[in-house]
């Protein structure tokens, strides 16, 4: 039985490889909008008082939010969402958005290992902002 057309051969790959690179905008109107998908209305996703009254340098993208959104370069790099098999990461550090505009989130990722007898491969995400890492150890593994 072949892969599902667009997939990657899990033969071809080789640790080190980037599957790609994504630059996610993040600005207020998103955070509103993930808001009200996800049920999260904690003030600090919206209310700049409140986000610097508990010490954060302003609002704040949510962690969820910057989670889903950097794993999108892995679902279209595998051409099915539901390849993807389990996803880790660590919230290491926030994501600030200002009241006006938009910030970015910069994400890589490389194959990080490789199964061939589950045909199975790790990809292991750098997401950044300001090039500072905002979550760690991420890693998606996912069936080819």
């Amino acid at each position: 039985m072949s892969a599902p057309v667009g997939r990657p051969d899990v033969t071809s790959l080789a640790v080190g490889d980037v599957i790609g690179t994504r630059t996610i905008p993040v600005d207020r109107a998103r955070l509103v909008r993930y808001a009200g998908a996800s049920g999260d209305f904690n003030p600090i996703h919206w209310n700049d008082g409140v986000a610097s009254d508990v010490g954060l340098p302003g609002v704040i993208a949510h962690g969820m939010f910057t989670m889903g959104a950097a794993v999108t370069l892995v679902a279209e790099w595998a051409a099915d969402p539901g390849a993807i098999v389990d996803y880790q990461t660590r919230f290491s550090r926030p994501v600030p958005v200002p009241a006006r505009g938009e910030t970015q989130i910069e994400v890589v990722g490389t194959v990080g290992s490789i199964d061939l007898d589950t045909q199975t491969v790790r990809i292991d995400l750098t997401v950044t902002h300001d090039g500072a890492r905002v979550l760690g150890k991420s890693q998606v593994r996912v069936a080819l």
